[in-house]
């Protein structure tokens, strides 16, 4: 998935037990601070993971920053992502955008960081029909090459949700790295199926 989690407050009831979390955290707030549709107060996830991919750092760096070539490398399952698409102009450069069409919901989203071949970062968001935030994130990918041709990824997970939403917060986390460990193995084993050898 190149970044989104649109309809993520759904996805919380396949993870056993947590099918009434939001409701067991209302209960267990104190009266006298009533819940808000939508506070100045976040919820913020963070992460990282590390794969070394058996392939040059040009060859990853393109791979992940093709939007519309996702759509060959992620898995069929494991994933929330259906189908992703570039919904910019040109080739993907700094501020193109893009839809992700999810198991729950379009989500939209841009790219916010591009350095090639060294950083990528993406930028997604969820808003309510009003134009709120409820969920945002930036899925960031830097990458080191190594001496023996492969590249060393790290991909950081970093999320804020808003209002009700921050309450679901330790939950969405389960969810959102299980996904990002996803994308990071299904980016490895493309390479992999390719045959392709590391630069050297």
């Amino acid at each position: 998935m190149i970044g989104g989690y649109g309809g993520l407050i759904a996805a919380i009831r396949a993870v056993p037990g947590s099918s009434s979390y939001l409701e067991a955290v209302r209960v267990r707030l104190p009266p006298s601070r009533p819940l808000q549709p939508y506070p100045d107060v976040m919820g913020v996830i963070e992460f990282e993971l590390t794969r070394t991919v058996r392939a040059g750092i040009q060859d990853v760096f393109a791979r992940l920053s093709d939007i519309n070539g996702h759509n060959e490398w992620m898995p069929e399952q494991g994933s929330m992502l259906r189908r992703t698409r570039q919904t910019s102009p040109g080739a993907p450069a700094l501020g193109t955008t893009y839809l992700d069409e999810t198991s729950y919901g379009p989500t939209p989203g841009e790219i916010a960081e591009f350095q090639p071949p060294h950083t990528l970062v993406y930028h997604w968001w969820d808003k309510s029909n009003a134009g709120r935030l409820k969920l945002e994130g930036w899925p960031a990918y830097r990458l080191e090459a190594n001496d023996d041709g492969t590249t060393l990824v790290r991909h950081t997970g970093k999320m804020h949700t808003y209002g009700l939403y921050r309450l679901a917060t330790p939950v969405l986390r389960r969810i959102a790295k299980k996904e990002r460990t996803a994308t990071l193995e299904a980016l490895a084993a493309s390479f992999e199926r390719s045959g392709q050898s590391p630069a050297r």
